[in-house]
This record gives structure tokens, sequence and C-alpha cells, in this order.
């Protein structure tokens, strides 16, 4: 591996990409300490002090939501303006045409997801202001100025990580956006090990629950990876084609079909459904129907794990229909030629795959939901509460880390270098 990475920086291309995004990460953390103008973040910080169910968002913004800093949005709108668009262009024939007219299509459709960031952006940022205002001292000066000031303060915040994600994609390695979160999250894990080692030290945690933590950890960890890189390969015959005195066609090859195909889009799914009540909660006076909410949609209640763990199972089978069509692989399979052995070309060999894909697809979303709520029965097996960057967090950090080291291997493969992945 140290190898590799030797290798990998020799080669002036991609030592400049890697170098490059190193740089868009140091102005990510540097902007996740700029505090958004007129709030008292200390204030802020006590109030979340006890609030576990914002310890997730805190985990990917990189601690900038703790510090209410100008990234303290992270790149959520732009993750549900790109899942909006996704799901527009489903039943949008403009976008969908769009989504097939190529390079030139794409650029149209990335370029309403910028606007729609902004948009979905300004729109949260209006609500955390007007949710500052009701805690006393949060906003140093209350007023219209004031709450207008803090809305566009967080939305430039918002548009200049979607900005680095983009410069990261285009002239650094790896996928910009999921390097930001990445990123975060690992700039957390530091501070969670400290306070871990902190609380043993002092007798909280128990020698024997740190242990059973660490062989949690592990076991997620070869778990997600396992789940990650897992797949069905389905054989593809091609048959012969004769053209002139040309032979054409003839070889196998295969179809591969993830078990993980949906990625962690159903958890962030799932996750906006049922942060949703308690954030509108937030912004009003106690009452009913608040008290209900705090009290039921908490993290650590019965109903709320199994809500969600419903929830990601649901929007994973409706996430891996959106972007993979059954019917449209079985004409482009039958198109060139192609047959999977057994299986009769065209609506049978479409069936087959679903039902391939279906229990695929069953397979995921059950491990989906489990690491989802996974952080739940770590705080509750082994009383460790600074748990986070457990579950979804490892599903993000190796998922992001397999693909950037992916593409440094095909990078380091093209000049005859060996890769990472012996």
């Amino acid at each position: 591996m140290l190898g590799s990475f030797q290798s990998a920086l020799k080669v002036g291309d991609l030592r400049a990409k890697i170098l490059f995004t190193l740089g868009m990460f140091l102005v990510f953390r540097l902007g996740a300490h700029i505090p958004v103008p007129g709030i008292n973040p200390q204030v802020f910080e006590k109030l979340l002090a006890n609030n576990q169910l914002f310890g997730f968002f805190d985990l990917i913004s990189g601690g900038a939501f703790k510090r209410f800093s100008i990234f303290a949005m992270s790149i959520t709108p732009y993750i549900n303006a790109s899942i909006i668009m996704q799901l527009l262009q489903v039943v949008v024939p403009r976008l969908e045409q769009l989504a097939k007219e190529g390079e030139e299509g794409r650029k149209k459709i990335t370029q309403y997801i910028r606007y729609g960031t902004v948009v979905l952006g300004f729109i949260q940022a209006i609500g955390m202001a007007l949710a500052m205002s009701r805690y006393p001292g949060a906003v140093e000066h209350p007023g219209i100025g004031s709450y207008l000031l803090i809305a566009v303060s967080l939305t430039a915040g918002t548009a200049l990580l979607m900005w680095i994600g983009e410069m990261i994609t285009d002239k650094g390695i790896g996928n910009g956006i999921s390097l930001i979160i990445f990123a975060g999250i690992v700039a957390r894990i530091p501070s969670a090990l400290s306070g871990i080692v902190q609380l043993t030290a002092a007798g909280t945690i128990g020698f024997f629950n740190l242990f059973g933590f660490i062989v949690i950890a592990l076991v997620v960890i070869v778990a997600v990876v396992a789940m990650n890189e897992g797949q069905r390969r389905i054989p593809v015959q091609y048959a012969k084609r004769v053209v002139g005195r040309r032979v054409y066609g003839g070889q196998s090859t295969f179809l591969p079909l993830r078990v993980n195909m949906g990625g962690v889009i159903p958890i962030i799914f799932g996750m906006s459904l049922m942060m949703f009540p308690a954030t509108v909660a937030s912004w009003f006076s106690r009452g009913p129907v608040t008290n209900f909410i705090n009290t039921y949609f908490n993290f650590q209640t019965p109903l709320y794990n199994v809500l969600y763990a419903l929830l990601i199972f649901f929007f994973t089978y409706f996430y891996v229909a959106i972007i993979f069509n059954p019917t449209d692989v079985s004409e482009n399979i039958k198109k060139y030629g192609g047959f999977i052995p057994g299986i009769r070309p065209g609506r049978p060999t479409a069936d087959y795959i679903d039902r391939v894909l279906s229990r695929l697809t069953f397979a995921g979303g059950i491990f989906l939901a489990f690491i989802a709520i996974l952080p739940n029965f770590v705080i509750a097996i082994t009383g460790i509460t600074n748990a986070w960057f457990g579950g979804t967090a490892l599903l993000i950090v190796v998922g992001v880390a397999l693909d950037t080291m992916k593409q440094m291997e095909a990078h380091l493969l093209l000049r005859s270098y060996e890769g990472f992945v012996k």
C-alpha cells in the first residue's frame, strides 16, 4: 500500500490532483471555523450539548454545525437538490430527454441542481435563523436584517462548498461532493476517539466496554467493505457476426449487479423524513404536538428506530427502481446480439434480471437499515454515547475511500505501476 502511494506521488498529473484535493480540504476545514455573523456560537453549542439527534449532522459537517459556522448546513442542500432532480427525471419528459442528450444535457441538469441548491439552502437557512431566534442570546441583534444576514451567510457557505466539490471532481481525484462529506467525518474522528479515551481514563467507560466497541467497529468495517464490493455477475454471451471478412462478437462477459446499489442515498432519504418533524417542532413553543414529537420521534425510542428502518428499506427499492431499469438493460443486450444463457432475449431476460435485482435489493435494504440504527445498539451495549462515527458514517467513509482508491489505481495502471489492490 505504501509503495503504491509512493508510486502515485511520482506521477506528475496524479500528484497534482492529490495536492489540489488536499488544498481544497484545507479550505473546507478553515471555513468550518468561520462563525456566522450575528450568532453567539457558545449559546448554540450549549443548546446542542445534550441533543444527540443532531449528532450526525454535526459529524458530516466536520463540527461546523455545532460551531454554527458558514459551513453549518454542509452540502446537504446540494444532495437534496440532486435527489429531487433524479426523481423529476422520471416524471418530467423534458428532464428525461436532457439526461439522454449526453454531455450537453448533463451540463444543463447540473445547472438546474445548482439553482435548486441555492433555493433549498436559503429556505433551510431561513428556518435555522428563525429557530435560533427562539433562544435568548443566540442571536446578538434580533431583527429582520440579522435573520437575512444569517440566512445569506449560510447559503453562501453551502454554495462555496458546492463549488469546492465540483472543483475537486474536475481538477482533483475522486467525487468532490462525497469527499467533502468524507473529510468532515474523518475530521471529527480524532476528537471522538479522544473523548472516549478520556472517559475510559476517568473510569466512566470500562475497558470491557471499550474492547467491545473496538470489536464492533472492526466487524462493521469488514461488513461494509464486503457489502460495497459484493455483486452478482450475470453471464452474458454475444453471438458471432460476420461482416465482410471480419468476425465480430463471440465473447463472453457479465452484467454486474451490486448488492448495495443504492449506496447511502436511501439512508439520507429516510433521515430527511425522520428529521422533518423534530425540525418543525423546534420552530414552535411548547405544546401537545411539540411534546409528542419530542417524546416519540427521539432517536432512542423503538418507534423512531422501527419507522427509520422501514423508510430506509422502502427507499432502497424506490431508489434502485429509479437508477436501474431491467427493461432498458435487456433491450441493450438484445440490440448488440447478446443473451443470457438459458434465458430467451427480450421480456424473459428483463424478468430474470428484475428477479435477481429484487433479491439483491432485499439484502441491501436490510443491511442499510441495520447500519443506520446500529449506533443505538452500540450505545446500549457499550454505554459509549459518542458513537456517531459508526454505522452510516463508516458506510460513507469506506465507500468513498474505496471509490477514490479505485480511481487512483486506474491512473497508476495506465502507467504500468502496481495498483493498490493486489
